[in-house]
């Protein structure tokens, strides 16, 4: 069994994955609740809540999956990218672990962590397939074949759930913004103001959202606090559905340029519940296969972390001694 272990951002998580990398035995994720009278994650905090929990999320995950140390074959970990501090503390008790009980050590891509939710979400998938990453951190399109995940397009400037974050920030509601966002757009009117769709008119896969987040800024400036308040609804439904726009379309577009038989959507920005319902309803039209994890499997986790050492070379002991974890 892989014991795997995850500590990119904010999330301190720890799992036990069964060798095909297709099914979790246990998921446990200790969410950092510091971070939310800042309005965003503090790397320097987060590093510390990291070290603080760290024992006894791993502690849970063996509990949780009827397992001891004992039965676990190699550790596998978050190396990149993420916040390098908090990275750093993952990587160290991974180490420790793995040295102590002489076990070889996977390093496992962060990104390639989530594209691999979907085979636990889904055990028959296999490549080739389109993949979509939305998250906080991260917004990018790749092709998935037997030989690996091979870069489409990414955002030029901000992820997806970094643009719902600030939109919501800019709105007055809580961190973090992208489930704020989607609660204050239920019963808005998306179609009530104009929000722009980032590179809509381009035929690349890249994605930008800055224009979508000054154009916000610039109806919240011509507007005062009671008409912002009587409009909340319709300019976060509208704000939310430029979003979903943006994704959806040039994940479509990279299916129809990799004649992909699958979807893949990955990252917390796909347990928003529009993006899921658009999905499903263009999938359905086109008669692809659509892969999107469950909530649980879409955030940060480890579950995804042993899914993704599953097919990643592993360093046999002692060699991962001088192995160190990358912000990028």
């Amino acid at each position: 069994m892989i014991l795997a272990i995850e500590t990119s951002c904010d999330d301190t998580c720890a799992a036990v994955v069964e060798p095909s990398g297709r099914r979790a035995l246990s998921n446990v994720v200790h969410t950092q609740t510091e971070h939310s009278r800042y309005g965003g994650v503090v790397p320097e905090v987060a590093s510390r809540a990291h070290l603080e929990r760290m024992d006894a999320v791993v502690e849970a995950a063996l509990a949780e999956a009827g397992a001891s140390l004992d039965d676990i074959e190699s550790v596998a970990v978050t190396v990149r990218p993420g916040l390098i501090g908090a990275l750093l503390v993952g990587v160290s008790t991974a180490k420790g672990l793995a040295y102590a009980r002489r076990l070889p050590l996977v390093p496992v891509n962060h990104l390639e962590g989530h594209v691999a939710a979907a085979y636990l979400a889904a055990p028959d998938l296999e490549p080739p397939f389109v993949a979509l990453i939305a998250s906080g951190g991260h917004t990018a399109l790749y092709s998935v074949t037997e030989d690996g995940m091979s870069l489409l397009g990414e955002t030029l400037d901000d992820a997806a759930g970094e643009a719902l974050d600030k939109g919501a920030r800019m709105l007055g509601l809580g961190f973090p913004g992208g489930p704020a966002l989607s609660k204050a757009a239920r019963g808005g009117d998306p179609t009530r103001y104009d929000f722009p769709v980032g590179l809509k008119g381009k035929a690349d896969l890249d994605f930008s959202f800055s224009g979508l987040k000054t154009s916000l800024l610039y109806k919240l400036k011509a507007m005062d606090a009671e008409e912002v308040s009587g409009e909340l609804a319709h300019l976060a439904a509208g704000y939310e559905a430029a979003v979903v726009e943006a994704l959806v379309r040039k994940l479509l577009r990279a299916a129809e340029l990799q004649d992909a038989p699958a979807l893949v959507v990955a990252g917390g920005v796909a347990a928003n519940g529009p993006l899921r319902r658009r999905l499903e309803a263009e999938a359905a039209r086109l008669g692809k296969r659509l892969v999107v994890p469950p909530p649980a499997l879409c955030t940060d986790n480890a579950a995804m972390i042993g899914a993704a050492a599953a097919a990643t070379p592993a360093l046999p002991f002692p060699d991962y001694l001088s192995l160190n974890a990358r912000s990028i």
